[in-house]
């Protein structure tokens, strides 16, 4: 609660702390401020028209009273359209003097110079209200105390001219001085009161703006889709995630016109008249099924909110997860648990297995039977693969728990691919079925050398294991998108992989082929997502001597190098 001698924040206390800054359009002092304008407005307009009544009726009248009518009225018109007010601050200032010492120059004037039973008193109450009301509690007090001297001086002047006591004016005079002082007091402690609910009111809608502001933004970047809707299926919020998990863009469907305007989130608007039907939560994993598109699996949550005492309207919110995403998240978690299972298992069969070849090898040397040579190399062969696996694990389990910060290091892409794919075309015994096209020279990324060699040598591989024989069956290329990102692609001609391929192609310890360990390619997505950048897979088109071939194409979308920061190195965190 404001103490009796503050100044009333009858504005907001950001506006109100600078009077450059000036005042809100809708706030309390300027409708106070526009309102009292006013009252005196109207006043001095009813002054000027009884001075002009008393002129017309009886012809006499007192120049002095019409020319303070006049001026008077002027000063009003003048505060009124002309004067903008200024926020509250010092008990006493220009402000005061415009308004209340003009009205309480102006009202006893026309008292003093009465010359009929005319009582111009009462109005004297217009300054102290407004001191009151608009100004602190000493200004409001010092005006009721000028105004009732000035009753007081005025009452016993008359009594003197007039040779009779004046007992009986001046107690009339106090007495509605009295009055004064306490309409000063009680509407400046009414004021306070208004005005620290005006704050708390407009701290509250500021603090619900707030809270609205940060809920819609979390609902907006939320993976997790949020339908809210009503009894009859309309809805009345949908976030993006709702819309990309209901296909709403892919479609050109609304989802705002309902849910049952689409027959494909049938299942939906069944589980919302079960949910309000029932009066409770429900669960249920709902299949989403668009025309000539693949099914969607969604797993649905639904929960109601309170009834509104008002309207008596009650909605349904229901939350949506994408099943696939979820089962997906699970493999990968057991999949983690098990690479680091793995990686403790490899920790402890790295040396016996060097140790096996180390044997066998020295045990080649001893042997000249055609036979037992075979049997060597088999074992030669194994271990080899055992050793490379290995190698894939513990280097999977680098990627996962390293944290090393490292200096932010840019490379030149196509001087680096090209060196990589050099190296590879010599190690390679099919060097010819390889076509290199590089269309970004100079052009920089945000990668560690290193680490794109592995992954480019871990594509080629795999392009090289399914591609044909034919001429340039295995194509690389760079590629400059907007926004200056780069792109690598590496296409080969070999056949479409399975749907049920496709699902899990990132995903560790996964593989179409029995001798194959599963890591690669989930180790090139590991190390682009340590770099900001993306790997994904398509089936895509290239055009190639006998004709138009389609086949298979991973590419690598790389982020832009950063500016450097002034005054400090930019860090990036990068796994080695």
């Amino acid at each position: 609660m404001t103490s009796a001698g503050d100044t009333i924040p009858l504005v907001d206390p950001d506006l109100a702390a600078s009077s450059a800054q000036g005042l809100a359009a809708d706030s309390a002092f300027v409708r106070v401020w526009s309102g009292f304008t006013t009252a005196r407005l109207m006043i001095a307009l009813a002054l000027f028209l009884l001075q002009c009544a008393v002129l017309l009726l009886t012809g006499a009248i007192s120049a002095w009273l019409m020319l303070v009518s006049a001026c008077y009225l002027v000063a009003t018109v003048a505060v009124r359209f002309l004067v903008q007010p200024l926020p509250p601050g010092k008990a006493f200032d220009q402000r005061w003097i415009i308004t209340i010492g003009a009205d309480v120059l102006a009202f006893s004037l026309l008292q003093w110079q009465q010359t009929g039973s005319i009582n111009y008193a009462p109005l004297l109450a217009l300054p102290v209200l407004m001191a009151s009301v608009m100004g602190t509690l000493p200004l409001a007090l010092g005006t009721a105390a000028g105004v009732t001297l000035l009753m007081l001086a005025e009452a016993s002047w008359g009594a003197y001219q007039l040779g009779v006591s004046a007992t009986a004016s001046v107690v009339q005079s106090g007495l509605t001085g009295t009055g004064y002082f306490v309409l000063a007091f009680i509407g400046h402690q009414l004021a306070v009161r208004l005005a620290d609910e005006e704050a708390s009111a407009r701290r509250s809608r500021l603090a619900e703006k707030l809270q609205t502001e940060v809920n819609d933004l979390v609902i907006e970047s939320m993976s997790t889709g949020i339908l809210v809707v009503d009894l009859g299926g309309t809805v009345r919020t949908i976030n993006p995630a709702a819309r990309r998990l209901l296909g709403a863009g892919e479609y050109r469907v609304e989802p705002l016109s309902g849910l049952t305007s689409h027959k494909a989130w049938q299942p939906l608007s069944d589980l919302v008249q079960a949910t309000f039907r029932q009066g409770y939560s429900q669960a249920a994993d709902v299949a989403i099924q668009h025309d000539r598109a693949d099914l969607r699996l969604l797993r649905v949550h639904t929960r109601l909110t309170s009834t509104l005492e008002e309207s008596g309207l009650r909605l349904c919110v229901m939350f949506l997860q994408d099943l696939r995403e979820m089962q997906a998240r699970i493999r990968t978690e057991k999949m983690a648990a098990m690479g680091r299972m793995s990686a403790a298992v490899a920790h402890e069969i790295r040396n016996p297995l060097a140790a096996i070849a180390q044997a066998n090898a020295l045990l080649d040397e001893d042997l000249s039977d055609a036979g037992q040579k075979r049997l060597s190399q088999m074992v030669q062969q194994n271990t080899q693969r055992l050793s490379h696996i290995v190698d894939e694990i513990l280097n999977i389990s680098r990627v996962q728990h390293q944290a090393t910060l490292t200096d932010s290091r840019s490379i030149q892409l196509d001087d680096t691919v090209r060196a990589v794919v050099q190296d590879w075309q010599q190690a390679s015994s099919a060097p010819h079925r390889l076509h290199v096209q590089l269309a970004c020279p100079e052009l920089e990324v945000e990668f560690d050398a290193d680490h794109l060699r592995r992954v480019l040598i871990n594509l080629l591989d795999n392009a090289a294991r399914y591609a044909s024989t034919a001429h340039q069956a295995i194509e690389v290329r760079t590629e400059l998108l907007p926004e200056q990102r780069a792109q690598l692609r590496v296409w080969s001609d070999g056949p479409p992989l399975e749907q049920s391929v496709q699902r899990h192609l990132f995903e560790p310890f996964f593989s179409s082929e029995s001798r194959s360990s599963g890591l690669g390619l989930y180790l090139c997505r590991e190390l682009c997502e340590r770099h900001g950048a993306e790997i994904a897979y398509q089936r895509s088109p290239r055009q190639r001597d006998a004709g138009q071939a389609e086949g298979n194409e991973f590419h690598v979308s790389f982020r832009p190098p950063r500016a450097p920061l002034a005054g400090s190195e930019a860090f990036d965190s990068i796994i080695v």
